[in-house]
């Protein structure tokens, strides 16, 4: 019965005709491929791996959550005396609901992060970085695992699965389609743990069809995006990263904001813990923004790698289906030390 109600308030919530939005991840920082494009490359090291792993809504749909996967691979070079670029691979698979609609994505990604100032002799560096990302996807579903209103007998109350559906479905996968994404991102460093950035991004530049029917024309609808962050010290061993993000697609608007305090040993094998807190606000379609959920996690960061997991507690109009049970999620880097002679210096976030 929850599960009926809850996919009730869902159609209702979104009477407005259906339309594709792209899957997000609340620990956005660790996941900053699928972010903005122009974060490619935004690390210390010549090499970078990000996997990530998130699943929601089991506590109301336990044998069908909402489960979204990432993956992305990134090697970076000096391109100039003071330059660098990146090339980096990317895919995403999302899964959501009972008629199992997937996502796919791939991506080959690309940057150039371009010194503005900075050297021995100044007291900050500043980069401005441009990227990009031209790729392929696809969506599919299970249709039969659908009913429709025209299957519900209203003389026995239930849904008789016998009865025609009246549509029309003649595929249960979307043609490959080409997709662009481009992005630009601002930071200075002012000391080893005081800095700050600032980026945006378009994606689905090209507006691809993804319509089922084949000859119609459903489009993935362009989606921006505005990121904003930095490190403010407390003292040596102490900071907090704040961070905020806010997007848009279509009539859709999704917006985090909260901050990660981090402390470390200070020493040359650096390991450091972070904890945090970051609030999520998101519209029903036209309607005003509403607070949808906190996200608590907690990051261990090693001298190559860092582990982070998070939970969202729910405290939206579902929480009373979903007893404040959202999403849990899992991310784990892994960052190869550049050589000396490469080494460039990155915010943290």
């Amino acid at each position: 019965m929850r599960v009926f109600l809850f996919a009730f308030m869902f159609l209702v919530g979104n009477s407005n005709p259906l339309s594709a939005q792209d899957p997000i991840f609340g620990q956005f920082y660790a996941a900053p491929n699928h972010l903005n494009p122009a974060m490619t490359g935004l690390f210390q090291g010549s090499v970078r791996v990000n996997l990530n792993y998130r699943e929601q809504w089991q506590s109301i749909m336990p044998s069908t959550p909402f489960r979204t996967m990432g993956a992305s691979f990134e090697w970076r070079n000096r391109a100039l005396k003071n330059d660098y670029f990146t090339l980096a691979f990317n895919a995403l698979r999302d899964q959501v609901g009972t008629s199992n609609f997937t996502t796919t994505r791939g991506n080959i990604g690309f940057s150039y992060a371009k010194q503005l100032s900075g050297g021995r002799y100044r007291s900050s560096d500043q980069f401005l970085i441009a990227g990009g990302q031209v790729g392929a996807g696809q969506h599919k579903l299970n249709y039969e695992k659908l009913w429709f209103s025209r299957q519900f007998d209203a003389s026995s109350g239930d849904v008789n699965l016998t009865l025609s559906n009246g549509e029309n479905f003649t595929q249960t996968s979307t043609d490959m389609y080409l997709d662009f994404n481009a992005g630009l991102l601002w930071y200075a460093l002012f000391d080893d743990n005081l800095s700050i950035y600032a980026g945006g991004a378009m994606f689905h530049l090209n507006s691809p069809n993804i319509s089922f029917l084949g000859d119609a024309n459903e489009v993935l609808s362009r989606r921006w995006l505005l990121n904003v962050g930095g490190e403010i010290p407390f003292s040596k061993q102490l900071s907090i990263l704040p961070g905020f993000m806010i997007t848009g697609q279509n009539v859709s608007r999704t917006m985090m904001m909260g901050g990660n305090l981090r402390y470390t040993n200070r020493d040359w094998r650096e390991v450091a813990l972070r904890a945090g807190v970051f609030g999520q606000v998101s519209n029903k379609l036209e309607d005003e923004m509403l607070f949808h959920s906190l996200i608590f996690g907690a990051t261990l960061e090693m001298e190559k790698w860092s582990i982070g997991i998070s939970y969202d507690v729910n405290v939206s109009s579902v929480s009373a289906l979903s007893n404040g049970r959202g999403a849990y999620e899992l991310s784990f880097i892994y960052v190869q030390p550049a050589k000396y002679r490469e080494k460039v210096k990155c915010p943290k976030y």
